[in-house]
């Protein structure tokens, strides 16, 4: 008999793998000249790889001295004679494996096809149903964890910020508490002393899965062969089943989530990212706005912060010292306020007009495609008559090569070229003619914006997820001073609706005196800040001493003057009343001749 005696078990483990733990234990030990003899049941658990069996049986076994022994197939390689057929038994068993293969194959795509889930685990969130396996129960538990995921997504946290979010409060990570509840692939090998450890990418895993909105996802992954490993699917390839199981999030929250998941978010010095990134661009180039914040310090030691965007082309030709595009600066405090502004008026206007809200948007989005369609078509056209030039010309290029008249090397070089050309072409116009397409489909952009209002009804401050859920895009111009005042013109693009404007009535006579008083005050802050500016300057360049008087000039009767105050326009009382009485004298006479 034998001692010494030593299992080599690979339990649920298929016979076509040689890569199993304890068949590389074994491989490892017989190679350090550990065992002696191989006993087994037959050729099939050693392998069902024909080629691979017999490499080990006839060549590695035999180098290393080992007594190998198939009971059940009587072989024994100290006799010649008993592993005359070894070979064909291996053939057999591989044959047995790939036919088992086709059969689990042809029944998993039958499943597949049928709408029925092809995982043999329900995803964290839900739980198989015990009255029907091919059917999903929410996991309330675990539901509220997802629903807290895509809720910081949609608030503009990344994956790997969400995952840290969730680790600091010591929220069980997916495979831990499948594994707790006795679920999931992982539940006898999963790391129980690490059960907070969230990842990043487990994160984006989750908010990329179209399951959570219901959904049956079959076909992810695919292999060719028995002997292949898994490989991953094109999303075009999935096929998808709606509604099949109680959704966990809603569709509108699911598309914000992979809308906002697009956009690279960075944080600040302060931890903070910027909600508004990626949706800011320039007007004139398209480009993406820079958003530049940092601290300053004033002559007089005193802080301030300094929060802005400007374009980035303007801002790197700066560094390139070639001119590129215009500054087009504007403070992210007076953007927020008109972003906010543009939310609740919109909104509220829908709300309270919603018949005439939907029939507006209507006809902007009618005419909007109406003009994009005319240009595309125009742009079909154009590229249809090329691909027919390039077939004309390719025709009349066989036929010269075909008369000898031009060189092998030459024709393949212009044929190549020519259909590389024509390959472009094609895949322009097929994604062109699908755009077409979408032109002719009926969508009603106004009732989902309708429903998006009704979300918000009552806000007074501006929040990252009503950006991303309101805001498609802003364009900011370049400011204009033509008039001696700064404007600047920024657009607003909302989601379904695009750039709404609101129908405002006429602005009443207080209104307009107000608007009034507010230009006069921002004339006079200008005047006071050229003011300052030239004193400084004058400072500087040792024309003035700090601390004197300012030397300034009398409204009413010319005459210089000095003063403390650098706003004083009077050299004395009488003067400030007299012009005063001049001024009350000429409005009235203003106001007589438009009397009479």
């Amino acid at each position: 008999g034998y001692t010494n005696i030593v299992h080599y078990t690979d339990d649920g483990w298929s016979g076509g793998n040689f890569d199993r733990p304890a068949w590389k234990r074994l491989v490892a030990d017989i190679e350090a000249g550990k065992v002696a003899h191989l006993l087994c049941k037959d050729l099939s658990r050693i392998g069902r790889n024909y080629l691979q069996t017999g490499f080990y049986t006839e060549v590695m076994f035999r180098q290393n001295g080992v007594h190998f022994v198939a009971v059940a197939n009587n072989i024994d390689s100290e006799e010649q004679d008993s592993g005359e057929f070894a070979p064909f038994l291996n053939i057999m068993n591989e044959w047995y494996l790939r036919d088992q293969s086709k059969k689990v194959s042809a029944a998993y795509r039958v499943k597949g096809k049928a709408g029925k889930p092809t995982t043999n685990n329900a995803i964290y969130g839900y739980k198989k149903d015990p009255e029907d396996k091919d059917h999903w129960l929410v996991d309330e538990e675990a539901a509220a964890v997802v629903r807290r995921i895509f809720r910081l997504a949609v608030e503009g946290h990344g994956p790997h910020e969400i995952a840290k979010i969730l680790t600091q409060e010591k929220v069980e990570c997916p495979a831990y508490y499948l594994a707790r509840n006795g679920r999931g692939s992982r539940k006898n090998t999963v790391d129980t002393s690490r059960p907070y450890d969230w990842y990043g990418f487990t994160v984006s895993s989750m908010l990329t899965k179209p399951e959570y909105m219901g959904h049956t996802v079959n076909f992810r992954s695919s292999k060719k062969s028995y002997r292949d490993k898994r490989v991953k699917n094109d999303p075009s390839d999935w096929l998808i089943f709606e509604n099949t199981h109680e959704a966990i999030v809603d569709p509108e929250t699911w598309q914000l989530a992979q809308q906002v998941k697009r956009t690279v978010r960075r944080t600040d010095t302060t931890g903070v990212a910027n909600p508004l990134t990626g949706l800011v661009f320039c007007a004139d180039c398209g480009a993406k706005m820079y958003n530049h914040r940092g601290k300053h310090t004033r002559a007089d030691g005193k802080e301030y912060r300094n929060d802005t965007y400007n374009c980035s082309t303007y801002c790197l030709t700066i560094e390139r010292e070639t001119q590129m595009c215009f500054s087009h600066s504007v403070s992210t405090k007076a953007l927020n306020a008109l972003i906010l502004e543009t939310i609740r008026t919109t909104a509220s206007y829908a709300i309270q007009n919603r018949e005439e809200f939907i029939q507006k948007v209507r006809s902007i989005s009618q005419v909007r495609q109406q003009e994009a369609a005319k240009e595309l078509k125009r742009k079909v056209a154009k590229e249809r008559r090329r691909s027919a030039e390039l077939d004309v010309l390719i025709k009349k290029l066989y036929e010269t090569y075909a008369m000898g008249k031009l060189e092998e090397k030459r024709f393949e070089l212009l044929c190549a070229e020519y259909e590389k050309e024509q390959a472009e072409l094609e895949q322009l116009l097929a994604s062109e003619q699908a755009q077409l397409n979408q032109f002719h489909e009926d969508t009603d952009r106004a009732s989902h914006f309708l429903a998006l209002a009704q979300k918000y009804t009552d806000f007074t401050e501006l929040t990252a997820p009503m950006i991303h859920e309101f805001v498609e895009k802003i364009l900011v111009h370049a400011p204009d001073r033509s008039t001696g005042e700064r404007v600047q013109e920024i657009e607003i693009y909302l989601n379904f609706i695009g750039k709404f404007e609101v129908p405002m009535p006429e602005p009443t006579e207080e209104e307009l005196a107000a608007e009034e008083k507010r230009r006069q005050k921002r004339i006079r802050d200008h005047e006071k800040y050229l003011r300052q500016k030239e004193r400084k300057q004058k400072i500087a360049e040792g024309l003035i001493v700090p601390g004197e008087p300012y030397q300034l000039v009398c409204q009413c009767c010319g005459e210089s003057f000095q003063s403390i105050r650098p706003n004083a326009k009077f050299c004395k009382p009488a003067c400030r009343e007299k012009f005063y009485r001049q001024e009350k004298r000429k409005a009235k006479e203003t106001e007589a001749s438009q009397t009479a």
